[in-house]
């Protein structure tokens, strides 16, 4: 049965902003990323279960924002100072942009679900349980991935220090 996209836009399109926003730092493009959320639920609204929306098109706004970000990234443009600013809570361009370099090395070769559990816990404040939850993982996989990120933030800090 197809969900009910009309309620779902009414009821949870303020929180899949407000997701948005906090993500991307800026009201237009969170305005997008919100309607490219719900235009991807249209578009598969046959094959999706709704019985938690609201945990659903938090995942879905969550990896269209993360995909946006890659995306930039991948085309050269910087991402917007705001968010380097909540990312590493540098106060300087230098900062910022060490800040900047070290995410892209960091998740540059990780999945992208590695990077939305990333996003979850430490940014969001999601529990490992409900981080686990939300990917149909042990939270002992979860804990591992986060654990790998972790280490591989920590080789990298030295080069990004100096």
């Amino acid at each position: 049965m197809a969900v009910d996209v009309e309620a779902l836009y009414r009821r949870y399109g303020p929180m899949v902003h407000r997701r948005c926003k906090s993500l991307l730092g800026d009201e237009d493009r969170a305005a997008d990323a919100m309607q490219d959320t719900f235009a991807l639920l249209l578009v598969h609204q046959t094959r999706l279960d709704a019985d938690a929306p609201s945990s659903l098109l938090w995942r879905m706004a969550t990896n269209v924002c993360l995909n946006r970000l890659r995306g930039q990234k991948r085309r050269g443009e910087t991402a917007d100072e705001g968010l380097l600013e909540a990312i590493a809570g540098a106060d300087d361009l230098e900062g910022r942009s060490v800040a900047g370099a070290v995410l892209d090395r960091l998740f540059g070769r990780e999945p992208a679900s590695s990077r939305t559990m990333a996003v979850m816990h430490l940014v969001d404040g999601m529990t490992l349980e409900e981080v686990a939850r939300e990917h149909g993982l042990s939270v002992s996989g979860v804990r591992k991935r986060l654990r790998t990120l972790k280490a591989r933030l920590e080789a990298l800090e030295p080069e990004g220090t100096s």
